[in-house]
């Protein structure tokens, strides 16, 4: 152990535990009884486990003049989130695949128009998109949702799959071509089995910026289908005789869960998604 090596660790161990410690705060809390966050400090661990806090974030919590918790607004996700994730992922695969090894004549100025969407504001697309959502009577319903979070993906997930494929070897294609294979024959037995890196990574991607959402879910979602990040805002922002903090803070971990578990469980392969190519061409 040199002393630059020392600097370095003592560093990421001290913005390692900058950035661990409001996760730490919220745990801690969401596990204390009100009594104990009355009388103790903040970074005080729970003198003996309480999930009562849990169970009533769940099922219980009042989300405005609704007290059925946050459940109804988390399975509404996971209704928009798989469906949208696995839409927008599949486009933008057949996107990337066309745009960079079936080019046709303006392939690059379409590539071009495309890399508009993953620049451009999401709230310059608010009044329009309310508009055709409503004249395809599909306005503040899931299935509004998830055709929201497509469109907006689909410029992502294609700059990832085409920046992915122009760095595959034309011969693969040149050969199955050869042997007799097609446009759809070629994606499947060539193309998607060398796709696994940029694949995990458009997942994540996807997955965690859908959950996220807090804009579009409030914008475009009615009283049924709102997702969980509009419950969490209503749930933190209901008055209520006592402010219970420990149910709040039960709250924002569950609506947190889904993103944290996916990182640990596959961060690394998102790391190595993005060494592999995402982010070249």
């Amino acid at each position: 152990m040199t002393w630059h090596r020392i600097v370095l660790w003592t560093a990421l161990v001290l913005f390692a535990v900058w950035f661990l410690t409001p996760l730490y705060v919220m745990i801690v809390t969401s596990l204390k009884d009100m009594d104990q966050i009355r009388g103790g400090n903040l970074m005080e661990p729970p003198t003996h486990l309480n999930f009562a806090s849990w169970g009533k974030a769940w099922n219980q919590a009042c989300t405005g003049t609704d007290c059925g918790g946050l459940k109804p607004f988390f399975m509404n996700s996971v209704s928009m989130v798989v469906p949208a994730v696995a839409i927008s992922t599949t486009l933008g695969i057949v996107n990337g695949y066309v745009l960079s090894k079936w080019r046709f004549r303006g392939s690059e100025v379409m590539f071009a128009m495309l890399l508009f969407g993953v620049f451009m504001p999401m709230q310059v697309v608010l009044l329009p998109m309310s508009q055709i959502l409503g004249y395809f009577g599909i306005a503040s319903s899931i299935i509004g949702l998830i055709v929201m979070h497509v469109l907006a993906g689909i410029p992502s997930t294609t700059l990832f799959f085409r920046n992915y494929y122009v760095g595959l070897p034309d011969e693969l294609i040149k050969a199955a071509m050869l042997d007799g294979a097609g446009f759809w024959r070629i994606l499947w037995r060539v193309v998607l089995p060398l796709s696994t890196p940029i694949l995990v990574v458009t997942l994540i991607w996807q997955f965690t910026n859908i959950w996220n959402d807090f804009l579009y879910g409030v914008v475009f979602s009615g009283a049924d289908s709102k997702p969980i990040t509009v419950g969490l805002n209503n749930l933190a922002n209901t008055t209520s005789s006592v402010k219970e903090y420990n149910v709040d803070m039960a709250a924002a971990l569950i609506a947190a869960l889904p993103t944290l578990f996916v990182y640990v469980v596959a961060g690394k392969y998102f790391v190595r998604g993005l060494t592999a190519g995402a982010v070249k061409g």
